[in-house]
């Protein structure tokens, strides 16, 4: 079962998808600064193999991590809860707030409704 992630293990997570398997000092640099301590990140790391998000490869004294949990599987996860917990499970409510709150642009509804009209054939 998929568990939501915090914002620095969001971060981790983003890159290790984007590159498929990393070491510590790899995600470290490819963080935006300030940039937090290698022990912070090597946490945070060990923290999402604890929840079943990543594991390792020994080479050595080296570990090299790589998902366990598709950033798909994730976006389904995340989009699913705020479906549920912000829109009631609710499209049209979710549109609406788009329109209303985002103020999306009928050039951006006019396409999503395209993608809808096709999704029905």
């Amino acid at each position: 079962m998929i568990r939501e992630l915090t914002k620095a293990e969001e971060e981790v997570m983003r890159i290790i998808w984007q590159r498929q398997e990393a070491m510590v000092k790899e995600v470290l640099a490819a963080m935006p600064h300030p940039k937090p301590a290698y022990n912070t990140v090597s946490t945070v790391i060990r923290v999402l193999e604890g929840k079943g998000f990543l594991d390792h490869k020994a080479y050595g004294n080296t570990y090299v991590y790589f998902p366990l949990v598709a950033e798909t599987d994730y976006k389904h996860f995340a989009f699913d809860k705020i479906m549920n917990n912000y829109f009631g499970n609710s499209y049209k409510h979710l549109v609406s707030f788009l329109v209303e709150e985002k103020k999306l642009d009928t050039q951006t509804l006019d396409e999503l409704l395209k993608m809808a009209g096709k999704l029905k054939k």
